[in-house]
């Protein structure tokens, strides 16, 4: 650790040791999504699981709850719902990564973990810094347990990508395959199409490009955050998209997160599919993905949208801003791609209270509700009196009733998605989270809300409802 690390790690204790003994409300804080103990959080990284532990690390800014230099937080788990913080991980403490530690992922593999992470470095002058005044450099630094940290090693720089893309190469995702390493990362290129990069390596340490991955037509000018994996014979490739414009993109998020199923092998000739959201609803961007030690592919998003002014956060008045999704297992039925919350909910579920057709419950924050069986597309639901869900005319709505900055909305209007049928909708509510999984989840739609008065009235003809409260 140098000079420069010791006096981070110094700044950043009394910054978080301040807020803990700040004395006000933490009013909206959830009890099972990961939120910092201080400043900003943003995109999840480095997700795995090693010898039993949960490990989650994320954008962290403690010193500005508005965002500023970032390093990696670190919280650890036992069941992925309750998070216990550990620190911060990773400091912007070399000349390779001076402006940030920025978004990358984690890779297990013989007694250790490899964390692949891009650093970012901005130079003084006047630079756009899109094609010139930036550096994004792909780091590595391993760890034999998760919380301690060897040296950092600088893998590639801005010389090592193609001559055609800008200064925007970034966010590392490593995965292995038939005995070779692959490394994904996003990319802007000078003429503002987004595509991915593919690199390939034999030692996880020298890596030469194997491919570019890009749509037919231009889509977006940057892929953010991606990610690939293959479930049940689905090849995924999923991408935080910039730029998105057009009709269908008009009353959609500012970026969009979703996926692309691939056909072919991505490292050689392949083609992609439509582009699929993962979630239609105000606040989810910058997803990672990872698989548990019993197989499954688990999905973390964060809870926030980037350059997005008329939204706000209120947690801001109490010192913290974002949190992180409920971890959602990825799963496929029936050829469809599907998100659930991890299984391990069920067991902080206890029963509140049952009905048929209609159900009313006041002061209850943090609670799962399920209705099923819905009988002619028949569905309509108040949470906190001010966030509304409503299926009509072959559309699913999340909509708010007063959309002020300083009202539950925090800002937000609607968000809706054309939906044939209406089979079941499941609704996962912690404090200041609302996460809304339709038909199995084929649909997701989530938003960040600061309720004043907590309750739910649901009236849906003919559907079983049940109701549980979450707890801890």
């Amino acid at each position: 650790m140098n000079a420069l690390s010791k006096d981070l790690t110094k700044l950043v204790k009394m910054i978080e040791k301040i807020e803990s003994r700040s004395g006000e409300p933490d009013r909206f804080r959830p009890r099972f999504h990961l939120a910092p103990p201080a400043g900003w959080l943003n995109d999840p990284n480095g997700l795995c699981q090693y010898q039993g532990l949960y490990h989650a690390f994320f954008q962290y800014s403690p010193f500005d709850v508005e965002g500023g230099l970032k390093l990696w937080g670190h919280s650890t788990s036992r069941d992925m719902l309750h998070w216990e913080y550990q620190g911060a991980a990773l400091y912007p403490d070399q000349p390779f990564d001076c402006h940030g530690v920025y978004s990358g992922c984690a890779l297990t593999e013989d007694g250790r973990i490899s964390f692949y992470y891009t650093g970012n470095v901005k130079l003084d002058g006047d630079f756009d810094y899109v094609t010139e005044g930036r550096e994004a450099n792909t780091i590595l630094v391993e760890s034999e347990d998760g919380f301690r940290f060897g040296r950092k090693q600088l893998l590639m720089t801005n010389e090592d990508y193609p001559e055609d893309v800008t200064k925007h190469v970034r966010d590392p995702k490593v995965w292995k395959e038939n005995g070779i390493y692959y490394m994904i990362q996003g990319a802007r290129r000078k003429d503002d199409v987004g595509e991915a990069l593919l690199f390939a390596s034999s030692d996880r340490i020298h890596w030469l490009l194997k491919n570019r991955i890009t749509t037919k037509e231009p889509f977006g000018f940057m892929w953010e955050c991606p990610d690939y994996f293959e479930i049940d014979g689905k090849k995924i490739l999923s991408a935080s998209v910039q730029g998105l414009e057009g009709e269908k993109w008009k009353d959609k998020n500012v970026y969009q997160s979703g996926y692309f199923e691939v056909k072919g092998h991505v490292a050689e000739q392949c083609t992609l599919s439509e582009y699929v959201l993962w979630d239609y609803g105000f606040d989810y961007y910058a997803p990672q993905s990872f698989e548990t030690e019993d197989g499954r592919r688990v999905q973390i998003g964060w809870m926030g949208m980037p350059d997005c002014p008329e939204h706000t956060n209120r947690t801001i008045e109490d010192g913290w801003q974002h949190c992180f999704t409920i971890p959602r297992e990825i799963y496929v039925k029936d050829g469809r791609v599907l998100q659930r919350p991890v299984r391990e909910l069920e067991e902080r579920k206890r029963i509140l209270a049952e009905a048929t057709g209609g159900l009313y419950v006041e002061e209850e924050p943090v609670y799962e509700a399920r209705i099923a069986e819905i009988k002619e597309n028949q569905f309509h639901a108040v949470l906190g009196e001010e966030l509304i869900l409503e299926y009509r005319d072959s559309r699913f709505e999340m909509r708010f009733i007063n959309p002020s900055k300083d009202n539950a909305s925090g800002g937000r209007t609607i968000r809706y998605q054309e939906i044939e049928t209406l089979n079941n909708v499941t609704i996962l509510t912690d404090v200041s989270t609302c996460e809304v999984f339709v038909n199995d989840g084929e649909y997701v739609f989530s938003t960040r809300f600061y309720p004043e008065n907590y309750g739910l009235q649901i009236q849906a003809d003919e559907a079983k409802i049940k109701m549980w409260e979450l707890v801890s």
